[in-house]
C-alpha cells in the first residue's frame, strides 16, 4: 500500500505550519493547487467575463464528473455537482416525493439540517419518521432495522455514513443489503466520509449519496456532489426543474435528461468547481486505501492519548474507527474548551447537541469537543493538541 508522505503534504498546505489544524471534519485546509486553480479562473472572469471564461474551462468542468466518480466507483453521468451537500440530500429527498402513508426511516446520526428537513416532510405530508435504535455502539442496529423494513412499507431509509457528533463509523454496506432485500430506497449522506474513508457505492448499494467538497476532500467551500444511481436518477424528476438539466420545447412540455444531473441548477461557481476537481484528482492520485490507513490510525492515536490525561472523557461510542474524535473536558463546556485551544493555535471546534439532538440529544450530552486531523497533521500538531487539553483539563481540576 502506498504510503502517506506527511511532509509532502505539509509543504503544498501553506496554512500547515501557523497551526496546529484539527477541524478536517469541518473544513480541512485545502492545498496551494486547489487555490491555485480557483483563483485562476477568478482572474480569468475578471479579463474575460463569466461565461466566457467557462467556456474556456469546459473540458475541466466536464473532467470533474468523472473525477469524482473514479473516488466513488461510479459512472461520470452518475454524478451531479450542488453547492452543498444539505442542498443536494435536500433535492433528493423531495424528488422522491415521500406519498402520505409513507415513511422515511432515519439513523441516529443525522445531521441538524437534514433532520429538520426530515420532520418538516413528515409534518406537511402526513409521512412517518422513524429513527431506528440504536444498538451498543450507537450505530444503527441492523436487527431492529430489518424489522421495520419487514413490514413491506413503502420507505426512504437516509443513514449518516460518519455523524458530525462523534467519531462512530455506520454499517453502511449491512445496511445496503437490508435496503435491497426489502425494496427500501437508499441515500447514503457521506459528508464526513469521502476523503477519509474508502466509499465504494456499488459495494455500499446505496441508491444515492451525497457529500461536500470543504472536508476531507479538502476542496473549496460552497462544492458538493451527488451520486444518483441510473435507474434511480431516470425514476425520478425534480421538483424544481432547471434549464441545467431539462429544456423547454413547447408553450406547456419540457424534457429533461436522464443524467443525474438533471438535479443541477444552472448557477455555480465554476471557480469553486475547478477547486474541487483539483481536489478530487489529488485524492485519488494519494489514494483512499492510504488515506483512510493514515487517517484512522491518527484517531486511534488521539483517541489512546486522549483518554489517557485525567479529567478528560472520550464522548466516542465503544469501537469507533475513524479520523474524528470527540471528546469532554470534566468542570468545563466544550465551547470554552475549543476556545482556549485556539489561544495556543490548537484549531478545535465545539459540536452542541442542537446538531444533533437524536445522537447527542439522546445521549444528554450538552456539546462534545470535536478533533479531526488530516494528512498535514504530523507529531508535532498531536503534541499540542494532546498537551493543550492536559494543560486546559490541569486548570480545571487545581481550580
Amino acid at each position: 500500500m502506498r504510503m502517506i508522505d506527511v511532509a509532502h503534504e505539509r509543504s503544498r498546505t501553506l496554512g500547515a505550519p501557523n497551526s496546529h489544524h484539527f477541524n478536517a471534519a469541518g473544513a480541512a485546509l485545502p492545498t496551494s493547487s486547489v487555490v491555485e486553480a480557483v483563483v485562476e479562473h477568478l482572474h480569468r472572469e475578471e479579463a474575460l467575463g463569466g461565461y466566457e471564461a467557462a467556456a474556456r474551462v469546459r473540458d475541466d468542468v466536464e473532467g470533474i464528473y468523472a473525477a469524482a466518480g473514479d473516488l466513488l466507483g461510479c459512472a461520470a453521468d452518475e454524478i451531479a455537482l450542488f453547492d452543498s451537500a444539505s442542498t443536494g440530500l435536500r433535492v433528493l429527498i423531495d424528488a422522491v416525493r415521500p406519498a402520505a402513508g409513507s415513511r422515511i426511516i432515519a439513523s441516529r446520526s443525522t445531521y441538524v439540517s437534514h433532520a429538520l428537513h426530515l420532520m418538516t416532510i413528515c409534518r406537511e405530508r402526513d409521512v412517518e419518521l422513524v429513527i431506528v435504535p440504536a444498538d451498543e455502539q450507537r450505530r444503527v442496529d441492523l436487527v431492529a432495522l430489518e424489522a421495520l423494513l419487514a413490514d413491506g412499507r413503502p420507505s426512504v431509509l437516509t443513514v449518516s455514513h460518519v455523524p458530525t457528533s462523534s467519531g462512530l463509523v455506520e454499517p453502511v454496506a449491512e445496511i445496503g443489503q437490508l435496503a435491497r432485500r426489502y425494496g427500501a430506497t437508499y441515500l447514503l449522506d457521506a459528508t464526513q466520509s469521502v476523503g477519509h474513508l474508502q466509499v465504494d457505492v456499488a459495494a455500499i448499494g446505496c441508491d444515492g449519496l451525497v457529500t461536500t467538497g470543504r472536508k476531507f476532500l479538502r476542496a473549496p467551500r460552497g462544492t458538493a456532489f451527488a451520486y444518483v444511481k441510473r435507474s434511480f436518477a431516470s425514476a425520478l424528476l425534480p421538483t424544481a426543474p432547471d434549464v441545467r438539466g431539462s429544456e423547454w420545447q413547447s408553450e406547456g412540455g419540457w424534457d429533461t435528461t436522464s443524467l443525474a444531473r438533471r438535479f443541477e441548477t444552472w448557477e455555480a461557481s465554476v471557480a469553486a468547481r475547478l477547486g474541487l476537481g483539483v481536489a478530487l484528482r489529488e485524492a485519488n492520485e494519494r489514494g483512499m486505501a492510504a488515506t483512510e490507513a493514515w487517517l484512522t490510525a491518527a484517531g486511534d492515536d488521539i483517541r489512546r492519548r486522549v483518554r489517557e490525561v485525567p479529567g478528560v472523557v472520550l464522548a466516542d461510542p465503544e469501537g469507533s474507527r475513524s479520523a474524528i474524535v470527540t471528546f469532554v473536558i470534566d468542570g468545563m463546556t466544550s465551547a470554552h474548551a475549543a476556545s482556549r485551544l485556539s489561544e495556543s493555535g490548537v484549531r478545535v471546534v465545539s459540536v452542541p447537541a442542537t446538531h444533533g439532538q437524536w445522537d447527542l440529544g439522546d445521549r444528554r450530552i450538552p456539546a462534545v469537543v470535536r478533533a479531526s486531523p488530516h494528512v498535514y497533521n504530523d507529531e508535532g500538531d498531536v503534541d499540542a493538541l494532546v498537551e493543550g487539553i492536559a494543560r486546559i483539563a490541569g486548570e480545571v481540576r487545581a481550580s
